[in-house]
């Protein structure tokens, strides 16, 4: 049988099959994934073959086999440096809201976002909130952020998770596909999500903290079904985007503007730095790429992307 794990406890997996039927399962043995060196073989959204046993009159199965994830969300492992452990996979969106104020969202961490996004292969749509509560001035800088990363492709949307400004955007766009949502702590996620579908009752930030603080727990994630034929992945306690470990030469990859522009710089491993004839910098100062992202890819080159990690970050 094949079904989609919606549930992981990591020992035993919930599995519900195309026509809806769920099965507790668990793997056999040891289950590994070749060139993933990763804490946890299964994450909810695999989707996995097993086979039906009967034990103790209660139906549960074994999976045997995990179809090809087309991408996944990891973290590194808190007790094994050199591993990861994975969030979540087969996602086909990661909603990133962003505040200005209360808290505010600095460009650097969402250019660390996207990159994340980018090399994961995971679609990113920016949602910028708490927009009834700006002023004018405010709301100018708004659209001026939104023109940045809409001129690079990325899709934006000012919403208001309170006042239900856009909601129904948002929830057109949820349609037909796997959702998660991510954002510092305090930008109105939980909102957001609780105006989108009141029945789920997530957890909100501040039970997980007060649960999680001082703690090295394992955290397990979950999918549910919403009222409008979508889905979201529920991932409770994960306060940090899992970071992907690249080489110099394939950071501006992951910058769509700084890629488009790579084959026209003199040299292939070009990185975009103190090298002459470079059409990124020539961009840069011709004013056709933003300076912010621009600074936010020499941060990342130079390793000083740690600074800008925040401990108040969820996925859901």
């Amino acid at each position: 049988m094949t079904g989609t794990v919606y549930k992981s406890t990591g020992s035993w997996y919930t599995v519900k099959t195309q026509n809806g039927k769920i099965f507790e399962c668990r793997i056999k043995g040891k289950f590994r994934l070749k060139g993933i060196k990763s804490t946890n073989p299964i994450a909810v959204g695999d989707h996995v073959d097993f086979e039906l046993e009967t034990k103790n009159n209660n139906e549960t199965g074994v999976i045997n086999k995990i179809h090809d994830r087309k991408n996944y969300i990891v973290r590194k492992s808190v007790k094994l440096s050199k591993q990861t452990h994975i969030i979540a996979s087969n996602i086909d969106q990661v909603f990133l809201m962003i505040t200005l104020k209360n808290p505010e969202t600095f460009t650097s961490f969402i250019d660390r976002f996207l990159v994340t996004a980018e090399a994961y292969s995971i679609q990113t749509i920016l949602l910028f909130n708490k927009i009834d509560s700006y002023d004018e001035e405010s709301i100018l800088e708004v659209k001026h952020l939104a023109s940045v990363y809409r001129k690079i492709g990325y899709e934006c949307i000012e919403i208001s998770a309170t006042s239900g400004k856009n909601v129904d955007k948002v929830k057109l766009l949820m349609e037909n596909k796997v959702n998660m949502f991510a954002g510092n702590s305090g930008v109105g996620k939980s909102t957001l999500v609780n105006t989108i579908e009141p029945s789920l009752d997530l957890k909100t930030k501040e039970i997980s903290e007060q649960h999680l603080q001082g703690q090295h727990t394992t955290t397990f994630a979950e999918m549910f079904d919403l009222s409008f034929d979508a889905k979201i992945i529920d991932t409770p306690g994960i306060r940090g985007f899992g970071v992907v470990d690249m080489d110099q030469e394939e950071v501006g990859d992951y910058f769509p503007e700084l890629f488009a522009l790579k084959q026209h710089c003199k040299f292939n491993n070009c990185l975009h730095v103190k090298e002459p004839n470079c059409a990124v910098k020539e961009a840069l100062e011709n004013d056709e790429i933003a300076f912010s992202r621009y600074r936010s890819y020499l941060q990342i080159l130079e390793g000083e992307d740690e600074v800008y990690r925040t401990d108040n970050f969820d996925l859901e």
